[in-house]
């Protein structure tokens, strides 16, 4: 049987915009302190998503590490060879690596990129001084999720979710494609983590775009009945799609990012 959407090509993609990002503390810009961020890109895509508020981390003084996730950045059927469980064992070492280096570590990520920012708090939530989560991914009111676990043994793919962007002209290099393995595996994932979401207590700010084609509804339920944070925010991106971090609200994500990393390593210090 041939499907017409499985012999699309795929765009070849540059390596430099799907390069990950490696930057050294500047404690002379964050009052003598030495503050990591783990900056995470969510599923199909890569660090291009996220690259320009790693950016501004870097230039407020931040020591940033953006890795790029198994599977990702080059091929989608790669992302078929593997899983969750890869995904989060690359942000847990990314995570050990700033923690050695770093006085306060925290975490920030988008869409599934979010949801393993979420699964790092449930596990290591006392080296870690709070989380910024950006249309995160836990849940799904998706009625065809629930045949993954048969459908990825017929089909390698579906057609892709990148590019869910409300600005004209922004584009985040994701894969064309949905592949199946790799998608079943998260969700697999996300049910663990709903589980585990009572285990998260430190700081979470939580963006959601009010018009999101991607993540629905039902993750900001999740997240509102299953965490255990007292100091946990959600606020709404009203002129923003899936991608927020490329769109038109951007700016708002960097700039109260950063206000919320400096008050609770601030608070981690004893001087809050």
């Amino acid at each position: 049987m041939k499907i017409p959407f499985l012999r699309a090509p795929a765009a070849p993609l540059d390596p430099a915009l799907v390069a990950p990002m490696s930057t050294a503390a500047q404690p002379e810009l964050t009052d003598g302190q030495r503050i990591g961020v783990l900056v995470q890109h969510g599923f199909t895509g890569n660090p291009a998503s996220m690259r320009p508020w790693a950016d501004d981390l870097a230039a407020r003084g931040y020591a940033v590490e953006m890795p790029l996730l198994p599977g990702h950045g080059t091929r989608w059927q790669d992302m078929n060879k593997t899983s969750w469980s890869d995904w989060v064992t690359t942000v847990e070492g990314t995570f050990d690596r700033l923690l050695a280096e770093n006085d306060a570590v925290v975490a920030v990520g988008l869409s599934m990129g979010g949801a393993l920012c979420l699964r790092l708090a449930a596990d290591r939530g006392d080296d870690l001084a709070g989380i910024v989560i950006v249309n995160a991914a836990v849940d799904t009111l998706r009625k065809d999720v629930k045949v993954l676990p048969l459908l990825k043994h017929v089909l390698p793919a579906m057609p892709g979710i990148a590019n869910d962007i409300k600005k004209p002209g922004a584009e985040e290099y994701g894969y064309p494609m949905t592949p199946l393995r790799a998608a079943a595996s998260m969700f697999a994932g996300y049910a663990e983590l709903r589980r585990d979401l009572p285990k998260i207590t430190i700081p979470v700010l939580y963006f959601r775009s009010a018009d999101d084609h991607v993540v629905d509804i039902s993750s900001s339920r999740a997240l509102n009945a299953g965490l255990s944070s007292k100091d946990f925010e959600e606020r709404v991106l009203e002129n923003s799609y899936h991608v927020a971090t490329l769109d038109h609200d951007a700016p708002r994500i960097l700039a109260e990012s950063a206000e919320f990393i400096e008050r609770v390593t601030r608070q981690g210090r004893g001087q809050g």
